[in-house]
């Protein structure tokens, strides 16, 4: 095929064993604007049959009945992703308009996110559009209490479904919402048994969308005003009573888990090296504990196009610069992390230390203008 391939959505499945992933994922593939998706099983063991509920395949690659696509893990996550590119430069199979990752359920999400975020041959064409998460009725509480894989996978989610609703009582799912809720505050929770579990919009999380990045951005962004509502925040844009910045607290804590959500908003363009200062320490030292974090910055080199970070422990993808503001009459640098074992003080701590003082414009900065972060370490 002639001219560069479309960069690629990638949304991830997961959720723990049991919840009900692959139920969802065949209703889902029912859906004709999923057409042209490639499904990547990433399972876990030595024989693997998850696959075989979904299509059979002999070559890792094929069409189904109803034009989707269908590919088991044969080697590498990465390897499958690069073969989906060949396959598509050398016209085996036509371009896809999204890849699908189902997790193995006892999956710690973090990888599978690096794997798509930090590869520079894979970024160069594919992009992380976000994380759907299915949770039990049933035994989902019980589930998330004893097992620290399934906590990270809500708390990570961008949509949370809550599959077999029907066989749980009223206290069960109000129990299990609660803690959903406490977890990840941002997700909008979503009845896996309705019409709206089954359609391709769930996967349109926000993260990235190539006909609307901007408005793309702005979804998510309106997830994370939602959140600071709900918890009584103020989020006023244009109020600077309190100084440089202001400090949104989401802070979880609960039956001993140290997995937290909140978020940082800044009132000033940011100076380039400081952000790349603390990116680079917080991910270098601190990475294992940074399960995501997504953020629209201002920055002092041209504050009138904002950069989007988004970030996976240490693994961060290449900072894309926006033509504008997704809502012009907010231009504050908004950064929402999730971390586990990393408290909230100290993170703000250490952004205060490299952003405390109001920036001052550089030399270099009409040079940086047009050009995103150079931050040690990362691959663009």
């Amino acid at each position: 095929m002639s001219g560069p391939l479309p960069v690629v959505p990638v949304s991830i499945l997961t959720g723990f064993l049991g919840a009900g992933k692959t139920t969802l994922l065949n209703r889902l593939l029912r859906d004709p604007d999923l057409a042209d998706t490639a499904v990547i099983i990433n399972e876990f063991g030595d024989v693997s049959i998850d696959h075989l509920l979904v299509e059979a395949s002999s070559d890792g690659v094929i069409e189904l009945s109803d034009g989707c696509l269908c590919c088991t893990v044969r080697g590498e996550l990465v390897d499958t992703l690069a073969d989906l590119v060949d396959r598509m430069q050398t016209g085996r199979i036509k371009p896809l308009r999204r890849v699908v990752i189902e997790t193995t359920g006892l999956a710690d999400p973090a990888p599978v996110l690096q794997s798509v975020l930090g590869n520079p041959v894979i970024a160069q064409n594919f992009r992380l559009d976000g994380v759907v998460t299915v949770v039990d009725a049933v035994n989902g509480l019980q589930t998330i209490a004893n097992h620290v894989e399934a906590a990270k996978q809500v708390a990570v989610a961008d949509r949370l479904v809550i599959s077999k609703a029907k066989l749980a009582n009223g206290e069960q799912l109000g129990a299990l919402s609660e803690q959903l809720r406490e977890l990840n505050p941002r997700a909008p929770i979503i009845d896996g048994d309705t019409d709206e579990a089954a359609r391709a919009e769930l996967f349109a999380c926000g993260l990235y969308d190539p006909s609307t990045k901007v408005a793309d951005v702005g979804r998510w962004l309106q997830d994370e005003t939602s959140a600071a509502h709900h918890h009584g925040d103020d989020h006023d844009g244009h109020d600077h009573r309190h100084g440089h910045h202001h400090h949104h607290h989401h802070d979880v804590n609960r039956h001993g888990s140290d997995i937290r959500s909140f978020s940082i908003v800044h009132d000033r363009p940011i100076e380039p090296m400081a952000l790349e200062m603390f990116i680079d320490l917080l991910r270098s030292a601190h990475g294992e504990k940074l399960l995501r974090m997504k953020a629209i910055v201002s920055v002092t080199a041209n504050p009138e196009r904002p950069l989007v970070l988004h970030g996976v422990q240490s693994v961060f993808h290449a900072p894309e610069r926006l033509s504008a503001w997704p809502d012009p009459a907010d231009r504050r640098t908004r950064m929402v992390l999730i971390t586990k074992g990393l408290e909230e003080d100290f993170v703000r701590d250490l952004f205060d230390a490299f952003t405390g003082k109001p920036a001052v414009d550089r030399p270099d900065a009409q040079a940086l203008a047009d050009n995103p972060l150079a931050i040690p370490g990362m691959t663009f």
